[in-house]
């Protein structure tokens, strides 16, 4: 499979820009779409839910305005579909209604009807993975991708390793295969190709972009973190993610002794203190944040990884490997 046929001539590079809690606002993924890769926000980022329909109305004015003559890439909504999400059904029908290009499932695979209904207007929907069991199940209910999302994925994240689920999936599956956890680079990008994905899904490296939505002080710490400084834990949700261990200290909480998953970790606090809350005080990266060394505009974050990209070919195409007789 390669990149789907809505997609193709419409992106400067394979990637997706991950929907990111707090950091995915208008501004990121307007500016993503204008330098040619597929922008992406979480439905709950548009609170209340009445602003989703206001949030997918602004993006696309906004990316119909002139872009240099450069085109512009799709946009994408990413809806979890779980019962802690009690707007999820909601969210639905108004990203259906507005038939955005393409929802990025979570959690959950969508039921048929939708499917069904996304692709009648030409909209695809892609199902983010963490093992084969998921991906399997996913791919039975017709989705038109699978996210495999592999070891060192900021967020909620899998254990698996990427050349495992990649070789594995392709196995049953001919969709489109994107791959994600820890990637920064347009080398990385490159070699998730090589291994077999169509696409890169890419979203630390854009935490300390200058349009993200995420604080200063998280910016500042991706920029000095390195992929010693992250943590896989479920605590938190029951789920697990990769979180930044100086947001843990910070929060009171032993990094060397971690209690076990409860409903109690799940609602932390930091008692008279006040309410710890998880992604805004205890918050994510992906190992990937190594490579971040600065804050920039996306503009300059795709251009340099555009020249990563193809600094990386090159060099692979250099090499010679003369078979032995």
């Amino acid at each position: 499979m390669t990149i789907p046929s809505q997609f193709q001539n419409m992106l400067r590079l394979p990637v997706i820009g991950a929907p990111m809690f707090i950091a995915s606002g208008r501004d990121l993924i307007v500016e993503q779409c204008r330098a040619g890769i597929i922008g992406a926000f979480p439905a709950l980022n548009a609170r209340p839910q009445t602003e989703l329909k206001d949030w997918i109305a602004e993006i696309r004015e906004r990316l119909a305005a002139d872009n240099d003559g450069f085109p512009v890439a799709p946009f994408a909504v990413n809806q979890v579909m779980s019962a802690l999400n009690d707007r999820w059904e909601a969210d639905l029908v108004t990203i259906v209604q507005e038939k955005v290009p393409l929802i990025i499932t979570s959690l959950r695979a969508p039921p048929p009807e939708i499917i069904s209904e996304v692709h009648g207007y030409g909209g695809l929907i892609f199902h983010d993975v963490t093992n084969l069991k998921h991906a399997r199940k996913a791919a039975s209910a017709g989705v038109d991708g699978l996210i495999l999302v592999s070891a060192g994925a900021g967020g909620q994240g899998g254990d698996r390793s990427p050349f495992a689920l990649v070789n594995q999936v392709k196995d049953f599956f001919d969709g489109t295969i994107i791959l994600s956890g820890a990637m920064s680079t347009g080398g990385d990008i490159l070699a998730a190709q090589a291994m077999g994905a169509d696409l890169a899904y890419l979203g630390t490296r854009f935490l300390a972009a200058s349009e993200s939505g995420t604080s200063a002080e998280h910016k500042a710490e991706i920029i000095a973190a390195d992929a010693d400084d992250i943590i896989y834990t479920n605590i938190f949700t029951g789920i697990y993610g990769n979180y930044l261990k100086p947001t843990l200290t910070a929060a009171g909480l032993d990094i060397n002794n971690l209690p076990p998953w409860s409903p109690e970790t799940a609602k932390y606090r930091r008692g008279e203190d006040g309410e710890i809350k998880v992604w805004r005080d205890i918050r994510g990266a992906g190992h990937g944040c190594g490579s971040i060394t600065a804050e920039m505009p996306v503009a300059d974050i795709v251009e340099q990884l555009e020249q990563e990209y193809h600094a990386a070919l090159a060099q692979v195409q250099s090499h010679r490997f003369q078979r032995r007789r």
